[in-house]
């Protein structure tokens, strides 16, 4: 299920959109809370959806019709059956913002299916010795740790390479890193104590708190892109071409699931489900996580 899938409802009353460019900015403006990815998707869906409407002489939204949303579908047969379903799911989330702030007539995304996709998770886990070859053939300190946290916290690409030195925080003998991830909610990640032993031997000396723990060469934050990089190389090394940030994710869960981690615990480390509000204060400072039941 995409973000959009659980996007709050558009208000009702109507706005003040005479173009399809006002209702596409006031759509994307919607979604001004969420992560900078669900609004880079926003842009992207309004790029592909102007482009059909120019090639196909659909004169604009308002025009569309049940066919048009079929024949965007077929457009994107470039892409992956996973990107295309994001996408279209994203096309009729417009409409149905058009359609509920009175802007369009009527949702005719309502009437469009969004085809399931082949779940292939299975093939997207890795084994905990290719996981750990992964980390052991990576020579530089930085990139090794950087894979290290991807697998030991379970954290998603974006979340992790925002990190600053303020969201490592002590606990005990060991430390824990707070997230600021999917849908604008806070979680608590305790590291197992090796993991943050290493991470805070590499700290600079110099390292202020706004910081980001992983830096390019001009001290910003490292980029998505970069991170996939650095992913793509370390694993292709360890004879596994096709891995992505989010394997590691994927890898933490069943590895802790494996080794008994409680599946509660797995949903909280990784973000999956809402916590409780008397769960907020006991994971303001964790004293578990599934991140302790892994190999580092």
């Amino acid at each position: 299920m995409t973000d959009l899938a659980r996007r709050p409802a558009a208000p009702l009353a109507p706005i003040r959109a005479d173009t399809d460019d006002k209702l596409f900015d006031v759509w994307i403006e919607s979604y001004a809370e969420r992560s900078a990815r669900t609004q880079q998707l926003c842009r992207r869906v309004r790029a592909l959806l102007t482009a059909y409407m120019i090639d196909n002489g659909v004169a604009g939204l308002r025009w569309l019709a049940l066919e048009d949303l079929h024949g965007l579908a077929r457009s994107l047969a470039g892409y992956s059956d996973g990107s295309r379903r994001t996408y279209m799911s994203y096309a009729k989330s417009l409409l149905t913002f058009g359609h509920r702030t009175g802007y369009l007539p009527f949702n005719v995304g309502a009437a469009y299916v969004v085809t399931k996709v082949e779940q292939t998770l299975a093939q997207r886990i890795m084994s905990e010795a290719e996981a750990l070859r992964i980390l052991d053939l990576e020579p530089d300190p930085w990139k090794h740790m950087l894979l290290r946290i991807f697998y030991a916290s379970g954290g998603r690409v974006s979340e992790v390479c925002r990190l600053t030195w303020r969201d490592a925080i002590p606990n005990g003998k060991s430390g824990q890193l707070h997230f600021f991830g999917k849908g604008r909610k806070n979680r608590e990640v305790l590291l197992k104590e090796d993991t943050w032993k290493r991470l805070q031997a590499l700290r600079p000396a110099n390292a202020q708190p706004d910081h980001a723990i992983f830096q390019t060469r001009t001290g910003n934050a490292i980029t998505r892109a970069r991170a996939w990089q650095i992913v793509k190389a370390a694993a292709t090394r360890a004879g596994l071409p096709n891995v992505s940030p989010h394997w590691f994710r994927h890898a933490h869960g069943s590895h802790a699931l494996d080794r008994g981690a409680p599946a509660h615990l797995v949903m909280e480390t990784l973000g999956h489900a809402d916590l409780r509000m008397t769960s907020e204060y006991a994971h303001a400072r964790p004293t578990d996580s599934s991140a302790r039941y892994l190999p580092i």
